[in-house]
């Protein structure tokens, strides 16, 4: 993630620095637009007003209507009884479809316009007090949006489990699979999730992405897409929302950590913590996807594949997460290991520095002495010129 320089000069309309910089007025004003969408309803008139009303144009705006409902709103969602006892009691269910994507591009939008008011109310006035470095500046970047995103979807995923039951009753992680099934606080999760780590694509031409740094950037945004879209349309959204929220708390400690380091280098505390629950996490990780995938639905009845009612509890499938699963950790594993020998090389640096200004700066005997038997500035005999004197 680069500088972003702001200049007094007024870019051409439709240029790259254009754009770069007024890339959340632009994205405002496309969301807007679906937003004025909803506005525009079907009238119908009503009684002596129907024969009196002259005919309106009504069919675009019902057209409008309906297509601004399919990007701002979920779709697919599904009435049923609550329970058999009380059948008038009803509660609505989500599934996913093809639709979603409209809804994933909307909140898209949205992702890039909150990223760029955290960016300029909150980070870049930080940055400005601090006066980091080109390199701390970008990393310092990265940590604040990162650590808001983390800790507002640990919050939120927490929510959504305690309020399931998740918590209390594990055996749900693989019970009654297939989950087509998803209450509206589950699916909006799935759906803000994908559209935040969508919207990091445009991010890397608009925050001005070193292009050494863009193929570690693709690959990790792609193995967070990866991951969420595999448990969303494999029905697994119970395991995923689980690991994502262990995941998520674990990288918001380094980031907020990395963050404090920042403004105080001595500050090592932090650090410390995370190298121990990234190691919990990692291990409770592998319990709960073992135990979810390898026994629980490895035990199921129904084992057939199975597209139409979402049924994808077979063998393959089974392999491939845990080949994916091993992909993750290795990477995950790579990372850190990453993270370390920076830190090792950075404090290796500072040691060399240390010592060699130690050497060259001369001790105060050795200034009224001198230095390897050389006469000094005050012409003072040196410990060899005074044993010749002597003898």
């Amino acid at each position: 993630m680069g500088i972003r320089k702001k200049s007094n000069k007024n870019p051409p309309v439709l240029s790259h620095e254009f754009i770069v910089q007024n890339h959340a007025d632009i994205v405002s004003c496309m969301a807007m637009v679906f937003l004025l969408g909803l506005m525009f309803e079907n009238y119908k008139p009503h009684g002596a007003l129907r024969q009196a009303a002259p005919p309106l144009p009504t069919a675009p705006r019902k057209v409008t209507a309906k297509a601004a409902v399919v990007f701002v709103t979920l779709q697919y969602n599904v009435t049923i009884s609550a329970t058999e006892d009380q059948p008038m009691e009803t509660v609505t269910l989500y599934h996913y479809g093809i639709k979603d994507l409209a809804t994933v591009f909307f909140y898209m939008l949205v992702a890039i316009i909150i990223h760029a008011i955290i960016q300029e109310y909150v980070l870049d006035k930080i940055n400005r007090r601090m006066h980091f470095s080109k390199t701390k500046h970008s990393k310092f970047n990265e940590s604040g949006q990162l650590s808001a995103f983390y800790l507002f979807s640990c919050v939120w995923g927490t929510s959504i489990l305690v309020s399931e039951n998740y918590v209390s009753d594990p055996t749900s992680l693989w019970r009654e699979y297939p989950h087509t099934m998803m209450p509206f606080q589950m699916k909006f999760f799935y759906i803000s999730q994908l559209a935040y780590w969508f919207h990091a694509f445009p991010e890397l031409y608009f925050q001005k992405t070193k292009k050494e740094d863009i193929p570690r950037q693709l690959v990790y945004i792609g193995l967070y897409l990866f991951h969420i879209t595999g448990a969303y349309l494999l029905n697994l959204t119970h395991l995923g929302l689980v690991l994502l929220v262990l995941h998520y708390f674990v990288e918001f400690l380094f980031h907020i950590s990395r963050l404090f380091y920042f403004s105080d280098e001595k500050y090592q505390k932090g650090f410390s913590l995370w190298a121990i629950l990234f190691v919990l996490g990692r291990l409770l990780t592998l319990i709960l996807s073992v135990l979810t995938v390898g026994f629980g639905l490895a035990r199921a009845e129904n084992q057939t594949l199975d597209v139409s009612s979402g049924n994808f509890n077979v063998l393959p499938i089974r392999g491939f997460f845990y080949c994916f699963y091993y992909i993750l950790q290795l990477q995950q594993e790579m990372k850190q290991r990453k993270r370390e020998g920076n830190k090792h090389y950075t404090l290796q640096g500072e040691i060399k520095k240390k010592s060699v200004t130690t050497k060259g700066k001369p001790s105060k005997k050795e200034r009224e002495n001198g230095i390897n038997g050389a006469l000094t500035s005050n012409g003072a005999d040196s410990p060899r010129s005074r044993k010749e004197k002597s003898s």
